[in-house]
C-alpha cells in the first residue's frame, strides 16, 4: 500500500473518529445534562450520571486516541507543521487546542483529581456542579463545532 492509500485511510479515521467524539460530546450537552438536572434525587442524579459517563469516557478515551494519532500522522505525511504559523489555518490551531484539552481531561486530570472533585461538589451542592459541568460542555461543544466547520471548510481551500 502507499503512502497516499495510508493517508486516505488516515483521513478516514480521524473524521469518523471527530463524528463520533464531537457527536458523543453533543449528546452529553444537549441531551444526558439536561435529564439529569430534572432527577430529583440528587444521590441518583450523580449515580446515574457517573454509571452513563463511566460508559461513554472508554470510548471518548479510545476515539480521542484515533484521533490524534491520525492527526499527527496527516501533518506528519503532508508535513505541514508549518500551517501552525500561518493564521489561515486558525482551525488546525483551535483543532489541536480542544484535542489537548479532551486529552487531559480524559487521560490526566480526570483519573488524578476531577472524578474526586467532581462527587465532593455534587455532595455539596448538585444542582450548582450539574450546572457549571453544563456550561463546560456547553464551551467545548461551540469550540469543537467551530474547529469542525472551519477544518471541513480549510480543507476544502476556503479561507476566512
Amino acid at each position: 500500500m502507499e503512502n497516499f492509500e495510508y493517508f486516505i485511510l488516515a483521513r478516514a479515521v480521524h473524521v469518523l473518529s471527530v463524528v463520533m467524539w464531537i457527536g458523543g460530546v453533543s449528546f452529553v450537552t444537549t441531551v444526558l445534562l439536561p435529564a439529569l438536572k430534572k432527577v430529583p434525587d440528587e444521590h441518583k442524579r450523580i449515580e446515574l450520571f457517573e454509571q452513563l459517563e463511566g460508559k461513554f469516557a472508554f470510548q471518548a478515551r479510545l476515539i480521542t486516541l484515533a484521533a490524534g494519532i491520525s492527526g499527527f500522522y496527516m501533518l506528519y505525511v503532508l508535513n505541514a507543521w508549518h500551517r501552525y504559523l500561518d493564521v489561515q489555518f486558525w482551525w488546525l490551531h483551535l483543532m489541536t487546542f480542544i484535542w489537548l484539552i479532551f486529552s487531559l481531561m480524559l487521560f490526566v486530570f480526570e483519573p488524578l483529581f476531577l472524578h474526586r472533585w467532581y462527587r465532593e461538589q455534587a455532595a455539596k451542592d448538585s444542582a450548582a456542579t450539574f450546572a457549571w459541568i453544563h456550561r463546560m460542555h456547553i464551551i467545548l461543544l461551540l469550540l469543537s463545532l467551530l474547529a469542525t466547520f472551519g477544518a471541513v471548510a480549510g480543507a476544502h481551500g476556503y479561507h476566512f
